[in-house]
């Protein structure tokens, strides 16, 4: 794929809610099928350079960091929320004029085909932000895109941060972007933390980025198992059914 392009893959945390013993791997070295979720994760990247790749990474850095050799690593020395964790990335996206993917390194079902459709789209529309969505009427913990009467993107909320009429929209966030890189880091700056979690949400930025007048778009699939994000055990286990299957 012939494109200025950037990934930067959120990896810093430590995944509580995955932790079964006090000495327990950061959350995406967690495995499923024998293999860590982040190897799937790189794997899907492999089109891209591994030095044009930045892990975002924290809690017990030196696993991941001995583990993957030849990629750039960022250190987020807080987790202070996703727009905190991308912005860890800021010295290695500084001076870059492409485009910025932005991924996690927890979602180990998101196919090739899907990051490179994703970002076909981005530089097809000239826009400067695309955000990957999934329609699902299942009542799923994602973020709602709220769109206007003519069906323009107007920003993404946080479903903690919904209100009831937000919560029955369909189509959700996956949290996976592209981004103009100098736009991206311009809108990092204006995120505020006030919201439910009292966190910089990454979520915020497209929103920003409407109002100052740039071009925010959608590429929408079905919201399907590769768009299932690991928080829970009960889901640890599902992504490995669905590995082994």
């Amino acid at each position: 794929m012939e494109m200025k392009l950037k990934a930067v893959v959120l990896a810093a945390g430590k995944g509580t809610r995955l932790q079964e013993n006090e000495g327990d791997a950061p959350k995406v070295m967690r495995e499923v099928c024998g293999r860590p979720m982040l190897s799937y994760v790189l794997d899907a990247l492999s089109f891209l350079p591994k030095e044009n790749v930045v892990i975002v990474v924290g809690y017990k850095k030196e696993e991941i960091v001995g583990r993957y050799s030849g990629y750039v690593y960022a250190e987020q020395t807080e987790q202070l929320g996703t727009g905190h964790a991308v912005l860890a990335a800021q010295s290695e996206l500084e001076g870059f004029d492409g485009a910025v993917l932005v991924c996690y390194g927890d979602m180990p079902l998101l196919a090739r085909e899907t990051y490179e459709s994703l970002l076909q789209t981005h530089f097809l529309k000239g826009n400067d932000c695309t955000i990957l969505t999934g329609e699902s009427t299942s009542k799923l913990p994602y973020g709602r895109i709220v769109r206007n009467s003519i069906g323009e993107f107007l920003r993404v909320v946080e479903e903690k941060d919904c209100s009831p009429e937000e919560l029955q929209i369909t189509e959700l966030n996956t949290g996976v972007y592209v981004f103009r890189a100098p736009q991206l880091l311009k809108a990092l700056k204006e995120v505020k933390t006030n919201n439910a979690q009292g966190e910089y949400y990454i979520t915020d930025v497209p929103g920003i980025m409407r109002n100052d007048g740039l071009q925010v778009g959608a590429f929408k699939r079905a919201a399907g198992d590769e768009m299932i994000g690991v928080n829970t055990l009960e889901q640890l286990a599902l992504v490995e059914e669905i590995l082994a299957t």
